[in-house]
């Protein structure tokens, strides 16, 4: 059950009303993108919860997409979709029109898919791992520390080269997972 919050002390009421005409001054709906999304909540979300959610939305949307979807068994794989092993990184858009994939690294998976969340649509790439250009990302982290995990950052309808033939589309996301279903019932 939904807890409902109240406010009792007058003061208090007092600067929720000022509030609520004062947020009109600096958040206008028209101005905000995420105004009435779906997936605006995620926003409020700290980063390693983003991260979760996203596994969370992919792994749904594979099931729906009728996707045979496992928890990997360790940290190396978030899921295992239709057998293979595969990290999910997502990112919501950001003022500047990109998504940002972070902490991406070389651990024991088969692919690494990338879903972007916008405020009324949505993207997903999905690559082998064999195929990432680790030499030519950005390290996320400066100093020693930094030197096994990188970041890719990039407009959705301007995906790096070698990224542009595993979607950008969930549609063909989902062609390319449906191919490994049709590989392991062979």
């Amino acid at each position: 059950m939904k807890r409902q919050l109240a406010m009792t002390d007058p003061d208090v009421q007092i600067l929720a009303s000022l509030s609520l005409g004062l947020k009109g001054e600096y958040i206008r709906p028209r101005e905000d993108p995420w105004a009435g999304s779906p997936f605006a909540w995620i926003l409020t979300r700290p980063s390693r919860q983003r991260g979760k959610i996203g596994e969370q939305l992919l792994a749904g949307w594979c099931a729906a997409r009728d996707l045979n979807v496992l928890r990997s068994g360790n940290s190396d794989a978030d899921r295992v979709i239709e057998g293979k092993r595969v990290e999910i990184k997502f990112s919501t858009l950001w003022q500047s029109g990109s998504y940002t994939f972070q902490q991406i690294r070389d651990q024991d998976y088969d692919y690494l898919i990338c879903l972007g969340i916008c405020p009324l649509d949505a993207h997903a790439w999905i690559f082998a791992k064999r195929a990432i250009p680790f030499g030519k990302l950005k390290h996320q982290h400066g100093g020693s520390r930094g030197r096994d995990t990188w970041w890719l950052t990039f407009k959705p309808d301007q995906p790096p080269v070698w990224l542009r033939k595993g979607g950008g589309r969930l549609a063909d996301v989902h062609k390319i997972l449906a191919r490994f279903r049709t590989k392991n019932r062979s």
